[in-house]
């Protein structure tokens, strides 16, 4: 079976990760013709508000805002899930699928533990997935070459953790915030009768916006959004740099 070759694999542990941390990244990527997907690796089960069903239509209406060309769930169990050979080799089957050649990941220190803890298991799994003696077989018994991605960044989350470098978005901040919204079980809204998180105050959707707009205002444009690195990020030249 010949699946589709993707440029950017984002992963989030539970649905909404991504779009929270890197949605605007991937909306601009995008729209200059990269092929991206999204990975969620729980259903975000074990989350206080909505159900398994809703975090799950929630995160195909997200995917579509943002335009996403491959969405996949690998449900490993959210909460108790340890970095394992099993879900390693889940992973991996993944990468070797689409053989994306950017891929993003959870923060590598967060306020959720799930996130560090996801951020360490898939950047394993982006090793392992190049290594020819693993053998991988897909859902139809295809065997799988090996695949290493160029390069693995890790998006910023609930901690204001400083960013490697950090992404222009200017334009895409509204994409980013609908796909955000898209998991209206999860954020704030007064009509509610949901219990409170962390993530469901007012507060908490305005950083979405002052966030990008920090980011922003320390390189001279609108919204940005922050990464950090696994190695050092090679320029061809200082013109390149912003």
């Amino acid at each position: 079976m010949t699946y589709q070759k993707l440029d950017i694999l984002a992963i989030g542990v539970h649905p909404d990760d991504v779009e929270l941390s890197c949605g605007g990244t991937i909306a601009k990527e995008i729209s200059l013709g990269k092929k991206v997907g999204i990975l969620h690796l729980t259903e975000g089960e074990l989350g206080t508000r909505g159900t398994n069903e809703i975090r799950l239509k929630e995160a195909n209406k997200a995917a579509k805002i943002l335009g996403v060309h491959v969405q996949e769930h690998l449900n490993i169990g959210d909460g108790f899930f340890e970095i394992t050979d099993d879900y390693l080799k889940q992973i991996s089957v993944v990468l070797r699928k689409y053989r994306p050649d950017i891929v993003l990941l959870n923060a590598v220190n967060d306020r959720h533990p799930d996130h560090a803890r996801a951020s360490k298991l898939c950047s394993r799994a982006c090793f392992l997935s190049g290594l020819p003696k693993v053998e991988l077989y897909d859902e139809e018994g295809n065997m799988l070459e090996k695949w290493r991605p160029s390069q693995v960044y890790h998006y910023i989350q609930w901690k204001n953790l400083t960013p490697d470098f950090v992404v222009d978005i200017t334009g895409f901040m509204e994409t980013k915030k609908n796909a955000c919204l898209a998991y209206a079980s999860q954020f704030f809204n007064e009509n509610s009768n949901e219990p409170e998180t962390p993530i469901s105050s007012k507060n908490f959707l305005d950083s979405i916006e002052y966030r990008a707009r920090d980011l922003g205002r320390i390189i001279g444009v609108e919204h940005a959004e922050g990464f950090t690195v696994e190695r050092f990020i090679g320029v061809d030249n200082l013109s390149n740099l912003i």
